[in-house]
């Protein structure tokens, strides 16, 4: 209609039907089809995978099918060649974010803050006094980071920082803020207890839900000097204070938790040694 009126006032005259023809055609959106049904342009990009979608359908499919999170990884490799100033923004928020979460973590009430020399004496102490001889890595170590081991002074007690291995599954699992007057049974019902364990890590363990009865726990025994691990097997129905008892502990313990047929690879501590030479090792200890 307005390219008819212009050309009136021109005094030019244009056919309809020639008008029509001269319309452009609607410029597709994208060049790509939707990787999920295949038959619909594709409107839209997953920031995580990169698969081309048309509709929110095709999108929730799609985060099944992979499986798939949505959510774009922010410390994936960029090639320099690639690297633009969208890529430095990012970074830039991605180290805002990572701010944020540790200023969140540090007003944590149940989190220790204090990391002196003076804060961690007095654990050694505490745990001294409770027969345990407690370890700590200089500041730099992985396992000093992630230690999140702490003495409560209100309730006087420990919360230990634990790792679980499971051997015969494969399985490694860390435990936090366990309380010393927990006992290994309680501690390994959310795993293997064939009722009230978590369903996924159930799965996961099937061959320890099988038969509870026949699992065993043990903790790697600390050691300087050379040779193969060493193990103090654990009393699951006492506490964790009571097995930890007379036991030296390097930052957090370390439960290895095995099968009864699986025991005899597994060198116990003070096994086939003479009583001369362990009373050299304690002593090296």
């Amino acid at each position: 209609m307005e390219a008819l009126l212009v050309s009136d006032a021109l005094g030019i005259g244009v056919d309809a039907e020639e008008c029509e023809h001269t319309v452009r055609p609607k410029r597709k959106m994208s060049l790509y089809s939707c990787e999920t049904c295949g038959s619909e342009e594709a409107k839209y990009k997953c920031p995580q995978c990169l698969k081309y979608s048309c509709s929110l359908p095709c999108v929730k499919k799609h985060k099944v099918d992979v499986p798939c999170s949505g959510v774009r990884d922010k410390t994936a490799f960029v090639p320099l060649s690639a690297f633009s100033d969208i890529h430095l923004l990012s970074d830039y928020r991605f180290l805002e974010d990572t701010g944020r979460v540790a200023d969140a973590a540090m007003r944590d009430a149940m989190l220790p803050r204090q990391t002196t020399n003076k804060f961690l004496n007095f654990m050694k102490n505490r745990a001294r006094k409770l027969g345990i001889d407690m370890k700590l890595l200089p500041l730099g170590f992985t396992k000093r980071k992630t230690n999140s081991t702490f003495f409560h002074r209100k309730e006087q007690r420990f919360y230990w920082h634990l790792k679980l291995q499971f051997p015969q599954s494969q399985a490694e699992y860390t435990e936090k803020r366990v309380p010393d007057n927990k006992t290994l049974n309680e501690i390994l019902k959310t795993y293997i207890d064939p009722a009230e364990s978590d369903p996924t890590i159930r799965q996961r363990l099937r061959e320890y839900v099988r038969s509870p009865s026949d699992v065993k726990v043990f903790m790697v025994a600390e050691r300087k000097v050379p040779g193969p691990n060493r193990y103090y097997e654990l009393d699951s129905s006492k506490s964790l204070v009571e097995n930890l008892r007379n036991k030296t502990v390097m930052e957090y313990p370390t439960l290895y938790v095995t099968l009864k047929d699986f025991t005899k690879d597994l060198l116990l501590v003070n096994q086939g040694r003479d009583p001369s030479s362990v009373h050299q090792e304690k002593d090296n200890l």
